[in-house]
């Protein structure tokens, strides 16, 4: 095999050597993003425009990046989404597309349930007083007992749902499917969206977007939740109203959000200026063991393509 990887994300092989040794144990050539930041379109056709396979992350692949790679192959998603690429222009092309989606799982469902205990225990808002100099204290609540809404049943909500459920929280759940056997076998009670919405003490989101079927939480959407609830997002920044949920918290409507994902990032905002908001830089499937098997697995999926 002599075909050329680009390995366009802005991470790769930080947290072991594994990806790269079985790269040149397979004989294909490749290089890596120089820049070591998500790059831009232009910047992947400047890189890698006559690559024939991509290891890529949240990159661009849009139907001009594609046009404009004329011997492009393969992209191997190292992570569950392909919103990012466009997947008719990649059909059309005749461009496979692999992502790895079994290793987001628990990484993404672990940092939906410390956000959970984040906001009901209040630890980011008691960290940031006490190093302040300010010795306060304020009651949070217990996670046992709460109503956790789990908007979206997918591998990953279905994983959160458990351990939430695990905790001893009442857990509810929606979606367009969903699985009926799944809920009875672990005691998820289903309900419709806006069922779910009015119900929950905490909200967390585990959408996939679908083009077919667009959502989002907007202004009035929020006004249904109960108030003094609190919201979740570790799923895609598109899925929220960014400026309505900055209203909902501003005025005391909800109690606290946690955000892993934004519109526009790197996220600069309004919420930043909140202190009932927790907010992190996209790092939900960013742990040492998941990203080395996720970049592992995204490694495997190209070399068995050009193997063919």
């Amino acid at each position: 095999m002599n075909a050329k990887i680009f390995i366009s994300l802005s991470t790769f092989a930080q947290y072991g050597d594994k990806p790269l040794k079985l790269l040149k144990e397979s004989g294909l050539s490749y290089f890596i993003n120089p820049l070591h930041r998500r790059l831009t379109g232009e910047e992947i056709l400047g890189l890698g425009a006559d690559c024939k396979g991509a290891i890529a992350g949240l990159e661009p692949y849009n139907d001009y990046v594609l046009n404009n790679m004329p011997n492009l192959r393969c992209i191997s998603r190292c992570g569950v989404g392909l919103d990012n690429i466009s997947l008719e222009k990649a059909k059309e092309k005749g461009i496979a597309i692999f992502n790895t989606p079994d290793v987001v799982i628990q990484p993404v469902a672990e940092l939906a349930v410390a956000m959970m205990f984040d906001l009901v225990k209040r630890l980011s808002w008691q960290s940031s007083l006490l190093k302040s100099g300010r010795w306060e204290k304020k009651a949070g609540n217990l996670l046992a007992g709460r109503k956790i809404g789990i908007l979206g049943l997918g591998r990953i909500g279905k994983r959160t749902a458990e351990i939430a459920r695990k905790l001893d929280a009442e857990v509810y759940g929606a979606d367009i499917v969903a699985d009926e056997n799944w809920a009875n076998q672990t005691d998820i009670k289903i309900v419709s969206c806006n069922e779910l919405l009015r119900l929950s003490d905490i909200l967390s989101i585990h959408l996939s977007f679908r083009e077919d079927n667009p959502f989002q939480l907007g202004a009035k959407e929020l006004a249904m939740m109960k108030k003094g609830a609190m919201l979740i997002n570790v799923s895609r920044g598109k899925f929220i109203d960014e400026e309505a949920l900055y209203n909902a918290l501003k005025d005391g409507h909800l109690e606290g959000a946690a955000l892993d994902v934004f519109l526009k990032e790197p996220y600069m905002g309004k919420l930043c200026e909140l202190e009932n908001v927790v907010l992190t830089p996209h790092i939900a499937t960013l742990t040492k063991e998941s990203r080395l098997q996720m970049e592992t697995e995204a490694v495997k999926n190209i070399i068995n393509f050009f193997a063919v």
